[in-house]
C-alpha cells in the first residue's frame, strides 16, 4: 500500500517529526498534529519542501472533545489511509521521591491511553464505511514488562499494545490493518527523562525508517531493536521474582 493521506499525532516529537519527514513526498498529504504550534509549523514547512501537502492542528490530546471533533472533520474531508497514533507523555520516579504524583499519573494515562483510544474511535467509523485504512499505535518495548523507574508509562504502553493487538484481530476481516509499534530506546527528550541505562539506543530517523518498513509489510508487531525486544519478551515470561532481581542488577530501578 502506498498511502496518499497520512495522519500523525505527536508530530512535534522526535519519532513523530522523523515519521513526517520520512513520509513527505510529492502527491502525498500529511495531516500533522502536535501541541507545540511553533514546532509543528517547522515540521510542516520541512515536509512541504519535500513536496508534500500539509495540514496542521495544534491541540492537546487531553482535550478529548476537541480532539474528536477535529479528527471527525478531517476524516469527513479526506480519506485517511494511514493514521499513526504517536502522541505520548512520560512520568518517571525521581531519586528520593515517594512515588509518582497523581497529576503525573493522570497526564500519562490521558495522553497515552485516553487520547490514543479517542483518536482511533474518531477515525475508525470512516475507515469501516469504505472498508480500508491502516492504524499504527506507537507503544514501547517497555510494554513487555514493568520498569520500576516508570510504572505508569509502562502500564499505559502495555494497554496500548493489548488494545492494538485486539483491534487487529477484529478489524482484519473488514479490510482495516492495525499495527503495534514496540520501540526501544530512541534518542529524544522523552527518553532523556528516563534515568536508566539505555542499551541499543537508536536515532529517531532510524526508528522512523523501521516503522515505515514494518507498516508497508503490515507487520502485527513492529518491534526494534531485536536484542532489546528479545530481552523484553524474556522478562515477560520468566518468574517475576527473577525479573525484579535482574532489573536491579542491571540498574533499571532508576532510583
Amino acid at each position: 500500500m502506498n498511502p496518499e493521506t497520512i495522519l500523525i499525532t505527536g508530530a512535534t516529537g522526535a519519532i513523530g517529526s522523523a515519521l513526517a519527514l520520512a513520509y513527505a513526498a510529492p502527491g502525498r498529504t500529511l495531516v500533522l498534529h502536535g501541541r507545540n504550534a511553533a514546532r509543528l509549523d517547522e515540521v510542516a514547512q520541512a515536509c512541504a519542501r519535500l513536496g508534500a501537502r500539509t495540514e496542521t492542528r495544534a491541540l492537546d490530546v487531553r482535550e478529548v472533545g476537541a480532539l474528536i471533533a477535529w479528527l471527525e472533520d478531517v476524516a469527513s474531508r479526506r480519506e485517511v489511509d494511514l493514521a499513526i497514533v504517536n502522541a505520548g507523555a512520560i512520568s518517571t520516579l525521581r531519586p528520593g521521591s515517594e512515588g509518582e504524583a497523581w497529576r503525573d499519573i493522570e497526564r500519562v494515562l490521558d495522553v497515552n491511553v485516553r487520547g490514543a483510544l479517542a483518536t482511533v474511535t474518531a477515525l475508525l467509523p470512516h475507515m469501516r464505511r469504505r472498508g480500508s485504512g491502516q492504524i499504527a499505535l506507537v507503544s514501547s518495548l517497555l510494554a513487555w514488562f514493568g520498569l520500576p523507574a516508570a510504572p505508569t508509562y509502562c502500564a499505559a504502553k502495555a494497554a496500548l499494545k493489548t488494545y492494538g493487538e485486539a483491534l487487529r484481530g477484529s478489524l482484519a476481516r473488514e479490510g482495516i490493518k492495525v499495527n503495534v509499534v514496540l520501540a526501544g530506546f530512541v534518542k529524544s527528550d522523552m527518553s532523556d527523562e528516563l534515568r536508566v541505562p539505555k542499551p541499543f539506543m537508536i536515532s529517531a530517523d532510524d526508528a522512523a525508517q523501521r516503522i515505515q518498513r514494518g507498516l508497508a509489510r503490515n507487520r502485527a508487531r513492529i518491534s526494534f531493536p531485536f536484542p532489546l525486544n528479545l530481552c523484553g519478551w524474556m522478562l515477560s515470561v520468566i518468574p517475576t521474582a527473577l525479573t525484579q532481581r535482574l532489573l536491579a542488577v542491571f540498574g533499571f530501578h532508576g532510583r
